[in-house]
């Protein structure tokens, strides 16, 4: 009985330890050129990015900058800023996250993503079908 009940709380520490490293990519990120930061978060098991900051929010006539290229046409009058541009990502091991997706505002086109965890640095690799036909940069978490 005294093993068992060893066993059941080596588990449960384990299992707490798993949950705050696959935890430990929420919070805030900014892109390598500065314009855009991006808070991830978790909703159920999935984790999730909105776009809550830009360098410059407004167009050249001072409104707020509306997603003219998304291909949803229903979305093109929506703010950039404020917008979910990370969707549907699974914790796995090492840090890695994956089976998600990326949308950039810039080109209106969403990509299969995958993101990788590296202390306060988080790899995020955007691709069209093969991850090896993609492009990687490095978010910096904001402090």
């Amino acid at each position: 009985m005294k093993n068992l009940t060893l066993f059941a709380v080596f588990m449960l520490l384990v299992s707490s330890v798993f949950a705050q490293n696959h935890n430990g990519i929420l919070g805030k990120w900014q892109n390598p050129s500065g314009e855009g930061r991006i808070e991830i978060t978790k909703k159920g098991e999935k984790y999730y990015g909105t776009l809550y900051w830009l360098k410059q929010p407004n167009d050249e006539n001072g409104q707020p900058k509306k997603d003219k290229k998304n291909p949803d046409e229903t979305k093109r009058s929506r703010t950039i800023q404020g917008s979910q541009i990370l969707e549907g990502f699974t914790a796995k091991e090492n840090g890695l996250y994956d089976g998600g997706t990326i949308y950039d505002p810039k080109s209106g086109k969403t990509y299969s993503c995958k993101m990788t965890l590296k202390g306060d640095k988080l790899d995020i690799r955007g691709f069209v079908g093969l991850s090896l036909l993609g492009r990687t940069e490095t978010w910096t978490r904001v402090k």
